[in-house]
């Protein structure tokens, strides 16, 4: 290795959100992180997280909108069908 072009490689002690701390070697002089495999839900099995944005609801409340909008479209479409039948039916019996 060339002398004087590698940055140091020094032992730093990690800080994760939760508190859980451990030593590594980096060429960082500190790390702090947000998350680590200790309170990690993949790791952990536990959903320590909320889901602030509320997702779930926002699209189940879309959803339940477009399918009440759609039946009324389609019970809409019935009645406008059933006249037109009834219209015809009408015409065809006079001549």
């Amino acid at each position: 290795m060339k002398p004087g072009i590698h940055p140091d490689y020094k032992e730093v002690v990690v800080v994760c959100a939760c508190g859980e701390t451990f030593t590594t070697r980096s060429t960082r002089a500190d790390m702090r992180l947000e998350i680590c495999s200790k309170c990690h839900p993949f790791f952990t099995g536990k959903q320590k997280l909320i889901d602030s944005a509320g997702r779930v609801e926002r699209f189940q409340k879309r959803y339940t909108k477009t399918q009440e909008i759609a039946t009324k479209a389609e019970a809409a479409k019935a009645v406008k069908t059933a006249a037109a039948k009834d219209g015809k039916a009408g015409a065809a019996g006079r001549s």
